[in-house]
C-alpha cells in the first residue's frame, strides 16, 4: 500500500508539473493574442482559476456517485492530455480568423475586446475545468482508501502537486521552451498527461478503491477531533466556503501586488515572472507540506486556522517592509556579481531568493489555508464532497483577486494600499474564526487580534512610505538607486500594466520610466543639449516621411514621451496620425512634456488609442503609409512579440502600397545574434530594408512595402519639421543618408552568418536570450561601427556613391551629446578638419582633432615639402594610414582624389621604396572606391605584412577581400581569406564584425 501511495502521490507531481507549464505557456500564447504581457498573465489567471473552480464543482458534485475515482481522475489526465496534442493548431486556427476575419468586421474595440475573452476562454477554460478535477478526484480517491489518514493525504496532495507546479515553471521557461518551442512544450505537457493517466490506470488494476457506502457524504465525523463551535452543521459548512474564497481573493490580491513590486526590483522579463510565480507556488506548497505532519492531530482546525489566518496579515504587511528594502539588496547583488554567464546562473538565484524573501512566509501560510478548511469540513460530516467545494469556492476568489486587484485595486489604492487590502481580509477573516471558536471567557484573545490587526494596518499605512525614486531606478540593470539630490520624481502611478513614473533631473531632463525602466526622455531646460533619447524619436518620425513624401497617414505603436507623433503632426501633409498605447497612465505622464509634444494632444488629426498594436491594427482594419514601432527593450515581456515574423506579416497587411514601416531596436543590452533573428524574422516579409543610425547606440529599421528607398528633401520644407532638425544639426538630405549603415544586399549576409534562428511567436529566440544578453551587458554598437570603419566596405559592397555634405557636416561645432555622437559624423567633422589644413594650411582648427590625430596631420603635412632624412618616409606613411582611416571614409571620390594626387606628388612620396608607394596607391584606390586597383595592390601587399603592425595588416587584408568582392570575384576573395584571415586573432570587436561581414560575403 505505500508503494501505491507513493505512485500516486508522484503522479499528481507529475500531473502539477504539466498543469503549470500549460498555465504559463497559454501566458505566453496569451500575449500573442490579447496584447499586453500583464493583461495576459492577469486574463490566463482568471480564466485558468475559473476552470479550476468549476471542475472543482464538478467533481465534488458528482463524484459520490461515482466508483473507482482514481480510474475517473485517470480518464481526466488522458483528455487533458489529448487536448494538450491539439492545442497549437486550433490556437492558429481561432487566432487566424480573428484577426483576419471576425475583428475587422466588429470594428467596436469593446465588441473586439469581447471578442477575445470568449475566444480565450474557449482555448483554456476547457483544459482548465478538467485540470480542475483531478484534486478532488486523487484527493476523494485516497481518502476512500485510507480514511485514517485523511488530514495527511490531503496535505501531502496539495504538496506534491504545488511542488511539481513550482518545478514546471521554471522547467517551462527556462529550458522547455526554449529547446522546443511553444508548441513543443505544449506537446511534452500533453505527454506527461497522458503517462499519468496510464501510470494511474494500471495502479488501479492492481489495487482497487473500496466502493463507497452510502453515508461517504453525511459522515458525521470524530467527535474527538470535530471543532467545538455553536455553528449549525449547514452554517458552518457555508461559512468555510466563504473563508476559503476570501483567502482566496487575499492571496491573489498578494500575487498580483507581489509581482508588480518585483517587476521593479528583479526586472519586467519573462524569466523574472516565471521565478516570482515559482517562488510563490513553492510557498505554498511547502506550507501543506508542514501541515501534513499535524493535521491529523489537531483538535481544533478552526481556531488553528483563525490564528494562520491572522499571522498570514502580519506576513502581508511585513512584505511591504521588505519591498522599501529589497532595492538596496538588489543593489548589493548586482554590484559583486560577475557579469559572466556564471554570474547570470547567480543572478536567477539571487532573484529568487528575493522573491521567496517577499513571498515564501506568507504564502507558507497560505499553502496551510485549504488543508485545513478541507480537514475541519471532513471531520464535521461535510463528506468527500467538500475537497471539491472547498477547491472551487478557493479559486472563485481567487478569480476575483486577480480581476479586482488589475482593474481597481492596482490604479485606486497603489502598491502599498493593495497589499494592505488583502492582508485587511485575512486579518479579518482571522479574528472573526477566533471569535467564532471562543467562548465567552476566551472573547479576550480576537478583542486583542482585532486591536493590534487595526493598529498594524495604520502603522503600516502612515509608517512605511514607498519611495517612487528607487522604484523607477531600475536596479536590477545597474544595481544604482537615483538620487534625490539630482532628481525628483514629478509623477508616479501604478497602472494596470505597469508602473509609471516621470522623473526630473538636474538641467531640464524629464525622463518617463515604466516599471524601472527609462522609456522616452526630452530635455525641457532652454538653451541646452537635447536628451539622449530625443534624436532617435526625431528621425522614427523623419526618415519615414523622408522615405514617402506622399505619406498622408500614419501609426506609431507606443506613445513614449509623444514626441515621434508630434515631430510627424508637423508634416502639413499627414492626413491623420494615431497613436496606440496599451496604459493610460503612460499618456498621462507624457502629457508633463508641455510645448514638446503638444501637437499630439490638440491637434485635430491626431488620436489616441488606449489598446494592443496587434488587437487596434486588426479591429480597426486600417492602411497607413506609415507605421512607426517605438517598442520597449527586448528583454521586457511581451516587447519580442513586436519583432516577430508574425508581427512583421501583420504590419505588411496594414501598409498601403509604397508604405514605410520604421521600427526602432536598442542595441545596447543586446547580442549581435538576437539582432539578427530579428532581421532574419523581418526579411521573411519585407524584400528589402536600410537600417540607420540615430546615435552609437541604437538604430531604425526601415522597410518599405514594394521598391527600394531614397531620401526626399520635403521634410526641410516643413518649419515645424526643419526647426527640430536642426536643434540636433540636421539640415539637408546628406545629413540624414550619412546615418545609413545598409540595406538587404549588404547586410544580410553578414546576419545571415549567425545562424540565429528568425524570431517568431511560436519559437521566441528573442524573449527567451535577450534578459540574460542584458545581464552580461553585451552591446551591438559594431554593427553601427561598420560605417566608420577605416576601409569603407559598406561602399565597396554596395555602390560608390557618398552622401557627406562639405556645406551642413562640416559646420558642426560640436555634438549635441556623448549618445547622441554618431561616431561617423565625428569622423566626417574630423576629415573636414583635414580636409582644411591640408588645402589651406590652417592650423587653427586641429585642436578639434583628437591628440593622435592632430600629430599625424602635422606629420603628413611636413612630409609634403620635407622627406629627405633616413626613416622620415616611413614615419610619413604611417601617419597616412591613420589619416587615411579618417578621410576615405568621409569624404567624396572627388576629393578623395584631389587629395591622394597632392599626396602623389609631394617631397616625401618621391622618396618611399616602392612598397611605401604602393601604401599610398592603395589608398588612393580606396578613395576612388576602384575595386580592381584595390584588390591588385592588395594582393602584392598582403605577402610583405608579416613584420608590420596588426592594424597595418588588417587594414590591407581588409580592403583586399573588399575589392574582390566589389568586382563580385567571391573566388579569390575567399582565396585571401583563407590564405590571410584566418592567421589574425584577438581583434577588437569592430574588426571581428568587420571581418565577419567580408567573410560572409565572400561565402555567397
Amino acid at each position: 500500500m505505500n508503494i501505491f501511495r507513493l505512485t500516486l502521490f508522484l503522479s499528481f507531481t507529475v500531473s502539477g508539473f504539466a498543469g503549470l507549464v500549460y498555465e504559463s505557456i497559454w501566458s505566453r500564447y496569451l500575449k500573442l493574442f490579447v496584447g499586453h504581457a500583464a493583461y495576459a498573465q492577469s486574463l490566463v489567471l482568471a480564466l485558468f482559476m475559473g476552470g479550476l473552480s468549476f471542475g472543482s464543482w464538478l467533481a465534488s458534485h458528482y463524484s459520490g456517485r461515482w466508483h473507482n475515482l482514481l480510474r475517473w481522475y485517470a480518464a481526466v489526465e488522458a483528455i487533458i492530455g489529448i487536448f494538450g496534442l491539439v492545442f497549437q493548431p486550433l490556437f492558429e486556427g481561432i487566432t487566424e480568423l480573428a484577426f483576419t476575419t471576425l475583428m475587422p468586421a466588429l470594428g467596436s474595440p469593446s465588441a473586439v475586446g469581447a471578442l477575445k475573452l470568449l475566444l480565450s476562454a474557449l482555448l483554456i477554460l476547457p483544459p482548465s475545468v478538467l485540470l480542475g478535477m483531478t484534486f478532488p478526484l486523487m484527493s476523494a480517491g485516497l481518502i476512500r482508501m485510507f480514511p485514517s489518514l485523511t488530514g495527511s493525504s490531503i496535505s501531502t496532495l496539495y504538496f506534491t502537486n504545488s511542488i511539481g507546479a513550482a518545478g514546471g515553471v521554471i522547467a517551462s521557461g527556462f529550458f522547455l521552451v526554449g529547446t522546443f518551442g511553444l508548441p513543443g512544450t505544449i506537446l511534452a505537457a500533453a505527454l506527461l498527461n497522458l503517462i499519468v493517466a496510464a501510470v494511474v490506470y494500471l495502479a488501479t488494476c492492481i489495487v482497487h478503491e473500496p466502493i463507497p457506502n452510502d453515508n461517504t457524504d453525511s459522515n458525521e465525523g470524530d467527535a474527538q477531533t470535530a471543532d467545538k463551535t455553536s455553528l449549525k452543521p449547514a452554517t458552518r459548512y457555508d461559512l468555510m466556503l466563504l473563508v476559503a474564497a476570501l483567502t482566496g481573493m487575499a492571496s491573489f490580491v498578494y500575487e498580483i501586488g507581489w509581482i508588480r513590486m518585483l517587476s521593479l526590483v528583479l526586472g519586467s522579463s519573462t524569466h523574472s515572472f516565471e521565478l516570482m510565480l515559482s517562488a510563490f507556488i513553492a510557498g505554498l506548497a511547502f506550507g501543506g507540506l508542514w501541515i501534513k505532519r499535524r493535521i491529523d492531530t489537531i483538535s481544533n482546525p478552526t481556531r488553528y486556522l483563525a490564528i494562520v489566518q491572522i499571522i498570514m496579515g502580519f506576513l502581508a504587511l511585513g512584505t511591504i517592509f521588505v519591498f522599501t528594502n529589497s532595492f538596496d539588496l538588489m543593489g548589493a547583488i548586482m554590484k559583486v556579481l560577475s557579469r559572466t554567464d556564471q554570474g547570470y546562473i547567480y543572478f536567477n538565484l539571487a532573484s529568487h531568493g528575493v522573491a521567496l524573501l517577499m513571498m515564501f512566509p506568507t504564502t507558507f501560510c497560505a499553502g496551510m489555508t485549504l488543508p485545513l478548511i478541507t480537514y475541519s469540513l471532513l471531520q464535521n460530516g461535510s463528506g468527500e464532497k467538500s475537497i471539491g467545494t472547498v477547491y472551487a469556492s478557493n479559486t472563485v476568489g481567487a478569480i476575483i483577486g486577480v480581476v479586482l486587484s488589475t482593474h481597481i485595486g492596482m490604479p485606486l489604492l497603489g502598491l502599498k494600499g493593495l497589499i494592505s487590502f488583502g492582508a485587511a481580509i485575512d486579518l479579518a477573516l482571522g479574528a472573526t474564526l477566533l471569535w467564532i471558536t471562543a467562548t465567552s471567557a476566551q472573547r479576550l484573545l480576537p478583542l486583542m487580534a482585532i486591536s493590534v490587526s487595526v493598529l498594524a494596518l495604520i502603522l503600516t499605512t502612515v509608517g512605511i512610505q514607498l519611495d517612487p525614486l528607487k522604484m523607477a531606478s531600475g536596479v536590477y540593470r545597474y544595481g544604482n538607486l537615483i538620487s534625490e539630490d539630482k532628481a525628483e520624481n514629478i509623477f508616479h502611478k501604478d497602472g494596470k500594466t505597469t508602473s509609471v513614473d516621470l522623473v526630473q533631473y538636474e538641467r531640464g531632463n524629464l525622463v518617463i520610466f515604466t516599471n524601472g525602466k527609462g522609456e522616452a526622455s526630452i530635455n525641457l531646460g532652454a538653451d541646452v543639449k537635447p536628451a539622449g533619447d530625443e534624436i532617435t524619436m526625431v528621425l522614427s518620425a523623419v526618415l519615414p516621411m523622408a522615405i514617402h513624401p506622399h505619406a498622408k497617414t500614419a501609426a506609431v505603436i507606443g506613445m513614449g514621451s509623444g514626441q515621434t507623433s508630434h515631430i510627424l503632426l508637423g508634416n502639413e501633409k499627414l492626413q491623420r496620425v494615431d497613436t496606440i498605447e496599451i496604459e493610460e497612465a503612460v499618456i498621462e505622464a507624457a502629457g508633463h512634456f508641455g510645448s514638446n509634444v503638444e501637437r499630439v494632444f490638440t491637434d485635430s488629426r491626431s488620436h489616441i488609442f488606449i489598446d494592443d498594436a496587434r488587437s487596434f491594427l486588426s479591429t480597426h482594419n486600417s492602411q497607413y503609409d506609415v507605421i512607426v514601432a517605438e517598442p520597449s527593450n527586448p528583454w521586457v515581456s511581451g516587447v519580442s512579440s513586436l519583432f516577430s515574423e508574425e508581427f512583421y506579416e501583420l504590419a505588411d497587411r496594414h501598409l498601403a502600397p509604397n508604405g514605410v514601416l520604421a521600427q526602432w531596436l536598442q542595441l545596447y543590452e543586446i547580442e549581435a545574434r538576437l539582432v539578427a533573428s530579428v532581421m532574419g524574422a523581418l526579411v521573411k516579409t519585407f524584400p528589402d530594408y536600410a537600417i540607420y543610425a540615430t546615435d552609437n547606440a541604437n538604430m531604425l529599421i526601415l522597410a518599405r512595402k514594394g521598391g527600394p528607398q531614397s531620401l526626399d528633401q520635403h521634410v526641410f520644407l516643413q518649419t515645424n519639421i526643419a526647426e527640430e532638425l536642426a536643434r540636433h544639426q540636421i539640415r539637408s538630405v546628406d545629413d540624414l543618408a550619412i546615418r545609413k549603415i545598409g540595406d538587404r544586399q549588404v547586410l544580410q549576409p553578414f546576419f545571415d552568418s549567425f545562424d540565429s534562428p528568425p524570431n517568431s511567436d511560436f519559437h521566441p529566440f528573442l524573449d527567451l536570450n535577450a534578459v540574460k544578453s542584458r545581464f552580461l551587458d553585451h552591446s551591438s554598437n559594431g554593427i553601427l561601427a561598420l560605417k566608420s570603419s577605416p576601409v569603407p566596405v559598406l561602399d565597396l559592397l554596395a555602390s560608390p556613391t557618398q552622401f557627406t555634405s562639405s556645406h551642413t557636416l562640416g559646420s558642426r561645432k560640436k555634438r549635441a551629446t556623448a549618445k547622441d555622437e554618431f561616431t561617423m559624423l565625428q569622423i566626417v567633422q574630423n576629415a573636414r578638419t583635414l580636409q582644411r589644413y591640408f588645402d589651406q594650411g590652417r592650423t587653427t582648427d586641429l585642436d578639434q582633432l583628437p591628440p593622435s590625430l592632430q600629430r599625424d596631420a602635422q606629420q603628413a603635412f611636413t612630409g609634403l615639402t620635407k622627406c629627405h632624412e633616413p626613416g622620415e618616409g616611413q614615419r610619413w606613411l604611417q601617419s597616412l594610414i591613420s589619416i587615411a582611416a579618417t578621410i576615405n571614409p568621409a569624404l567624396k571620390v572627388p576629393e578623395l582624389r584631389k587629395f591622394w594626387t597632392v599626396i602623389s606628388e609631394s617631397n616625401c612620396y618621391s622618396s618611399l621604396p616602392t612598397m611605401g608607394k604602393s601604401w599610398v596607391s592603395l589608398f588612393a584606390a580606396v578613395g576612388e572606391r576602384d575595386g580592381q586597383k584595390i584588390a591588385t595592390l592588395g594582393t602584392n601587399i598582403l605577402p610583405r605584412t608579416s613584420g608590420m603592425p596588426d592594424s597595418w595588416r588588417n587594414y590591407v587584408l581588409a580592403a583586399t577581400i573588399a575589392g574582390y568582392l566589389s568586382l563580385e570575384d567571391n573566388r579569390n576573395a575567399s582565396y585571401v581569406w583563407e590564405r590571410y584571415g584566418r592567421k589574425l586573432t584577438n581583434r577588437p570587436e569592430a574588426e571581428a564584425l568587420l571581418f565577419r561581414l567580408l567573410k560572409a560575403h565572400s561565402e555567397i
